[in-house]
């Protein structure tokens, strides 16, 4: 792989880290979804892996690459932990579910809507909903990351 092709990937695929809390700000502000608290755990490590990829960008140095794709090993894991709470595989938190405790003040309150609870699924198609995607594709672009990681060290002269 030259060093013009490896640039281009890390861009891609700091670009799906973008693009993923770019995905969750549009079905939040746009489509009216308010995420969950688990929505939430999931958009950090997008971040991280945007940086570590701006990073490894930059200085090129491949702990970047690492550091990237542990962030979207992280972000898929709560993802698919997220996506065992929608299907009801197994209970989710007791304050983002709706087996939490109900408050009867909370009944009367003029506080706003009520948070969005992480067993209910806003919005799925064909099936997939959005922890799914996020589990999924965070995955495959953290195996491209430590793909990319180890084409770049391959490349090194044998000592």
């Amino acid at each position: 792989m030259t060093r013009l092709q490896s640039r281009l990937m890390i861009l891609v695929l700091t670009g799906f880290s973008i693009a993923s809390i770019l995905g969750a700000w549009g079905f939040q502000y746009i489509g009216g979804m308010a995420p969950c608290e688990l929505c939430f755990y999931q958009r950090y490590p997008h971040w991280a892996a945007a940086a570590f990829g701006a990073l490894a960008y930059a200085l090129g140095t491949k702990l970047w690459y690492y550091l990237a794709a542990l962030s979207l090993l992280v972000t898929s894991a709560v993802g698919f932990y997220h996506s065992g709470i929608e299907r009801k595989w197994w209970l989710g938190p007791e304050s983002c579910t709706s087996r939490g405790a109900l408050d009867p003040n909370s009944l009367l309150s003029m506080d706003g809507p009520a948070p969005a609870l992480c067993d209910e699924i806003p919005w799925q198609m064909f099936g997939v909903t959005m922890a799914n995607l996020n589990a999924i594709g965070s995955l495959a672009i953290a195996v491209a990351w430590i793909w990319l990681a180890r084409q770049a060290v391959a490349k090194r002269p044998a000592a």
